[in-house]
This record gives structure tokens, sequence and C-alpha cells, in this order.
């Protein structure tokens, strides 16, 4: 199965091709070399008429007759050497394209495949934030604030977070953006004196238009959980639960961002030869690196990715193949403008990147 796989490779048009040219070139050589051993025996029959005279005169008509077929011979492998040659070149100049269009469209269809696992991952944090916003702790806690309603809030958001093991922390915010309870007071006690106020996911969910609505802000690292990197997604506390009841606050969710998005990046399926010369990226509207395969340049690096083709596609530099893929949103998540990409560098160079890395 696998020796079948490998047959079926693209890369395997190339490889065919560059068999057949070499191959090509050593047969036309060898006729060439029994040739010119051909020739040299026509001028030794000719020299060897010509001492015989008259007697020789038949056989130095034959061996007269045997040099031009030899003639003949070099100019039907010449002309043979150069179209072979040219058809060779043609072949491997489409192989060479039809090779860089099919990976191309693969590292296209695997980068939509990661930020579309990314979409529907936080389209489930935007159900669950709207969701837990309408639950009686969380509205009363601030409809009728007081230690006893705290605590109790604290309590069930712990419940949550116990059940929902994707979260770093939940806050209920009053409409100052103080926290008043948190999931996990014990583990983050930095968050029950922390301001909500200035955040961008405070100040979007305090103006959603209804417990519909709701807010989410790029990655950022939340000093209050330890700096963590997390997704934010808020929406407005509003009385007595209702979609268009007053607001009272903020439930602010924070998603632990960096394992969860790393299992997305490590999961897009690649095989292990690809793995070694491939970077699988999450990318933000900025193409900021939110996650990469590798790891490195998460929150810092920038990548000059060019989407001059749209939405979706793919391009060649530098010896490296890249895909992408705009987030095409989910459901009622329309998504924060991030790319899915798959940056992979062709076979030859990245061995050789392999082997450099090796001998450091």
């Amino acid at each position: 199965m696998e020796q079948r796989e490998n047959d079926l490779r693209p890369e395997r048009i190339l490889e065919l091709s560059k068999r057949l040219s070499d191959v090509a070139g050593l047969r036309i050589g060898e006729i060439a070399a029994v040739n010119r051993m051909a020739k040299m025996l026509s001028v030794n029959a000719m020299i060897v008429a010509a001492r015989a005279g008259e007697a020789g005169k038949g056989f130095a008509v034959v061996a007269q007759e045997f040099k031009k077929i030899s003639d003949d011979i070099d100019a039907v492998a010449a002309s043979m050497e150069s179209e072979v040659a040219a058809d060779l070149a043609e072949l491997t100049s489409v192989g060479g394209g039809i090779l860089e269009h099919l990976r191309g469209q693969r590292l296209t269809d695997l980068a939509l495949n990661a930020i579309e696992i990314i979409d529907r991952n936080l389209y489930e944090r935007t159900c669950d934030v709207r969701w837990w916003a309408t639950d009686p702790a969380v509205v009363e806690c601030l409809a009728e604030p007081s230690p006893e309603r705290a605590r109790y809030a604290t309590r069930r958001l712990g419940v949550i977070l116990d059940a929902y093991t994707v979260y770093l922390d939940l806050w209920i915010c009053d409409a100052e953006g103080r926290v008043v309870a948190s999931g996990r007071p014990e583990r983050y006690p930095g968050a029950a004196r922390a301001s909500a106020a200035n955040a961008p996911w405070f100040r979007q969910a305090m103006r959603t238009a209804s417990g519909m609505d709701f807010a989410a802000c790029d990655i950022m690292e939340e000093p209050a959980l330890n700096g963590a990197a997390v997704a934010t997604y808020a929406t407005a506390i509003r009385a007595g639960g209702e979609a268009r009841g007053d607001i009272l606050g903020v439930l602010g969710i924070h998603f632990d961002w960096r394992p969860q998005a790393q299992a997305v990046v490590d999961g897009v399926r690649l095989t292990e030869g690809e793995r070694a010369r491939s970077r699988v990226l999450i990318l933000d509207a900025s193409h900021r690196v939110l996650a990469a395969s590798d790891g490195k340049g998460v929150l810092t690096e920038k990548v000059a990715l060019d989407v001059s083709a749209g939405p979706m596609g793919c391009y060649t530099e530098n010896g490296r193949t890249v895909g992408y893929a705009l987030t095409p949103g989910y459901e009622t998540y329309k998504g924060m403008g991030w790319y899915g990409c798959v940056q992979q560098m062709a076979e030859a160079a990245g061995a050789g990147e392999a082997e450099a890395r090796r001998a450091a």
C-alpha cells in the first residue's frame, strides 16, 4: 500500500521524466559509440581495398556504402537527440507546472481545513458566552449584588469550568468593568483585582444591541491570567436574562488559546516526509502569527503573505510553496479575518534544511 502511494505521488512525473532523459542520453551515446567503430571499420576496409588494386574495387564500393550508412545513422541520432531533448524539456516543464499546481491546491485545502476547525471551535465559544450570560446565578450577581451572590456565582462559574476544560477563567464584570466574580479565584487571584473597563471585549459587549450579540477580539496575553494567551468572548449580562433587558454588566470567557490552537496546526494531515519541511500557521487579519506548528513566532512574527489571488490561493517563492485560506466563518460566527496558511519547501530544499539542522 505504501509503495502504491509512493508511485502515485505527483513528484513521480518529474522523477520519470529525469530517468527517461538520462536513459535517452545514455542510449544515444551508445549508438554514437558503435557508429564510430563502424566508421573506423569502413575506413580500414577502403584502405585495404585500395592496396588490393583492381581486385579490391568491388570491396571499396561496399566500404563506401557502409560509410554512407554510418553518416546517415549519425544524422538520425543527432536528430533524435535534438527532438527527444526538446520533448523531455517540455515534459519536465509541464510536469513541474502540474506538480506545483497540485501541491499548491493541496496546501490551500489543508489551510482551509485548519481555519475551518478554528472557526467551528470559536463558534461554540460564542454560543457558550450567550448561554451562560442568562444563567440566574450570573444575572443575580449583578442585579442584586451582595457578597453571598458573588460567592454563589463564583461557585457556579467553577462548576462550568470543571466541565469546559478549554477555558482558563470566566469573569463577571459590572457596568464599570470591575470583576465581581471569577471561576478560579485560587488559581488566578489577580482576577479579583482586575478591571476590564479598557479591554476591547468589555467595551464592545457593553455596546451589543441584544443578548444574541457578542464581542470577539484577537488573541491577547492577559496579565491577570498569568500572561496566558487567550481568545476572549463576551456579551452583555441583561436584566432578567432577557435578550432585550437592560445591560447590567458583561460576562467574559477566556478561551485557552495556545494548547487548543497548537492541536489544530499539529493535526493538519501531512505525510511524515512533508511534515519535516512544512510550517502550518494560523494568522490574524494583519498576518501576525497566532499559532505555528513549529511553535515559533507566536504573537510576535508577521508573515509576508501574498493574498492578491483572493480569499484562497497559492503561490511559489524562493523554493517554497504557500497555500492559504481566509476564514469562511461558521453559522452566525463571521470570523475575525484570520487565515490558515501552510508553507512547504520543495523536497530537495527541505532535505537540505533538515541536513543543515542535523549538522548544527
